[in-house]
């Protein structure tokens, strides 16, 4: 399994929509998800039990607060932006911190109350953080996000769903290639804070 961990959404949303969601308080998953414990079901990981990984120390965070202590402590790589009247989320994790897969679902869960459309969130493992071909089989989690709940969805045609978010990914490797050149640098990796890759409003 790879060390590399990632979380994509893209989520039809307005401006206004976006700005909303970033100060909401990350719900508890029985709030937010109704099957928290189906979420292995159908994918690579099927019959693993998430139930425990959702007891989580939520301590109030925001999304807002809880990318921006990422971006800023440099815990993995993050997207995050409005573009094209959506939210686009695309965010690595190194290694399978529980704690921020799950609050990163939730959060996403969150974002579907100010939604104009449903929306997918995908959770999987790939060592070069790519979202590979729809068919590709090592996926872990696939949330369907609504106006008023989210659900996981076992295994299904995700096509549309992975042409959508293209342009996430391509952003996150514009982003791993300038903060691999920083590294070689002072160590102040400013491009994490670029908003081609991160809304300025996430670290207002």
């Amino acid at each position: 399994m790879s060390d590399s961990f990632m979380v994509a959404a893209r989520i039809p949303m307005t401006r206004d929509g976006f700005d909303h969601w970033l100060d909401v308080e990350i719900p508890a998953a029985a709030d937010a998800i109704d099957d928290p414990g189906a979420m292995y079901t159908g994918w690579f990981w099927d019959g693993k039990s998430p139930e425990d990984d959702w007891d989580l120390d939520r301590d109030g965070r925001t999304p807002r607060s809880l990318f921006a202590e990422q971006i800023v402590k440099g815990h993995g790589a993050v997207v995050l932006r409005h573009r094209d009247d959506a939210l686009e989320a695309y965010l690595f994790h190194f290694g399978f911190d529980r704690w921020s897969v799950h609050m990163a679902l939730l959060a996403l869960a969150a974002a579907g109350r100010n939604a104009t459309g449903d929306a997918e969130a995908l959770f999987w493992a790939e060592t070069s953080g790519s979202l590979c071909p729809p068919e590709w089989d090592g996926r872990l989690a696939c949330l369907a996000i609504g106006r008023t709940t989210a659900r996981f969805r076992p295994r299904h045609d995700l096509t549309e769903v992975i042409e959508a978010l293209r342009p996430a990914e391509s952003a996150f490797f514009a982003l791993i290639g300038r903060l691999h050149a920083e590294e070689q640098g002072d160590g102040s990796y400013p491009s994490a804070r670029n908003p081609e890759f991160v809304d300025p409003a996430v670290l207002a």
